[in-house]
């Protein structure tokens, strides 16, 4: 594998920082300021919740009985090298896929941390209306979701450019 300064790895590298530096740092902050399972009304429609998730996203596998904790946690390791592979064969030129690969790792490994740390994911934003609450998450959730959807976003636009020449 060829690493270069001018390729995706580095800033992907920096953004995937940024992500996992903003996650850990506001589950540091939700884990002693918030109260397990006690919201914190923040709008009519967002909550502050602290819960734990031993599953996968929706809750996922939480009641498997201890085993997801080191297979999900195997699978994070797994996508992370796959990410890491692939950045570093991405020229910068392709932002939108550094920026989104960078999302997807950074939230991965900031809820490996977690699981690593407390066996289970520390989630603590609730949206909700009309009494259906969407399950809690967290940042890494938050840049794992919009990093999958801006590089589909950017695979789509790479297999199907906008050409912005007139037509004869």
């Amino acid at each position: 594998m060829r690493l270069w300064v001018g390729g995706g790895l580095f800033p992907g590298l920096g953004v995937a920082a940024v992500v996992l530096l903003l996650d850990q740092a506001t589950k540091f902050w939700a884990e002693r300021t918030l109260t397990l399972y006690a919201p914190i009304e923040v709008t009519s429609f967002f909550n502050l919740t602290l819960v734990y998730n031993p599953g996968a996203a929706f809750s996922l596998f939480s009641t498997a009985g201890g085993w997801q904790r080191w297979v999900l946690s195997l699978v994070a390791v797994g996508v992370g090298l796959l990410v890491v592979g692939w950045l570093a064969r991405l020229p910068r030129q392709a932002w939108l896929q550094v920026v989104s690969l960078g999302l997807i790792l950074g939230g991965a490994i900031g809820n490996l941390v977690d699981r690593l740390r407390v066996g289970m994911v520390v989630d603590f934003f609730d949206f909700h209306y009309a009494g259906l609450h969407w399950p809690a998450f967290n940042i890494a959730d938050a840049a794992i979701t919009v990093g999958a959807l801006c590089l589909v976003i950017a695979m789509c636009a790479e297999q199907c450019p906008i050409d912005s020449r007139p037509r004869s």
